[in-house]
């Protein structure tokens, strides 16, 4: 067995006992000895996966970008994408916006962004990858975080005073995210706006667009009062 093998050997029992940051450690050292390896790309995983358990996103991202740069071509491609979209879906969805009460579409959205670009290379690159439906599912996810965060914040500029500002995000909402839940509130937001802006014909436009999609949605008799739990909440 080599140096590099028998360290790695030692790495595996340092996590299988839970002490990631020691197996981190040691496998930074296989992954020097045994450069250019099939062994030195399986310790750059092990040490993304190890760090992004330990909450360290910045540590985790470094080596999976690493990876995907140094092994392009690597069989375990499809899971360092894969681990790149996890880590970016943890760090902005995987408390289900539960920090401080906060909900999830009040929180930054950048990383959601880059977790739905991460699984989006998956599934195109390796659309028959183990990982590419549960992909998928995670892309959705995000893509209804997105939407009710540009709700939410038509909801805010609404709720000030801030019409023009409101239409304008609920018109983005509207556009970008067509197939989601949030559209329906995002097309009230739209119809309230115009109306405060005395514009009534695009709040007459919008009313009957409202009216088409959802016939028997309770915002146009009960108004933001009628807004629902949001849909990631169980």
């Amino acid at each position: 067995m080599s140096t590099g093998e028998a360290l790695y050997k030692e790495a595996r029992e340092e996590m299988d006992s839970g002490n990631f940051a020691a197996a981190i450690k040691t496998l930074a050292r296989v992954e020097g000895l045994a450069a250019g390896s099939l062994l030195a790309q399986q310790a750059l995983l092990d040490m993304a996966y190890l760090n992004w358990r330990l909450g360290e996103r910045a540590q985790a991202l470094s080596a999976v970008e690493r990876f995907i740069k140094l092994n392009p071509s690597s069989p375990a491609l499809d899971y360092a994408l894969y681990l790149r979209g996890l880590v970016n879906f943890n760090d902005n969805l995987g408390l289900m916006g539960s920090l401080a009460g906060q909900e999830l579409s009040e929180r930054d959205q950048r990383a959601s962004r880059d977790a739905w670009e991460a699984f989006k290379q998956l599934v195109d690159r390796f659309p028959d990858s183990r990982y590419t439906p549960d992909a998928r599912l995670r892309m959705d996810y995000i893509v209804n975080s997105l939407a009710e965060y540009e709700v939410h914040v038509a909801r805010y500029y609404f709720r000030r005073g801030a019409y023009v500002a409101a239409a304008n995000r609920a018109q983005q909402a509207i556009s970008q995210f067509s197939q989601t839940p949030s559209v329906e509130e995002a097309l009230y937001i739209l119809i309230a706006s115009y109306d405060k802006l005395e514009m009534p014909g695009l709040r007459d436009a919008a009313e009957r667009v409202l009216r088409q999609n959802f016939p028997e949605s309770e915002y146009l008799t009960k108004g933001l009062l009628a807004r629902k739990t949001p849909w990631y909440r169980f």
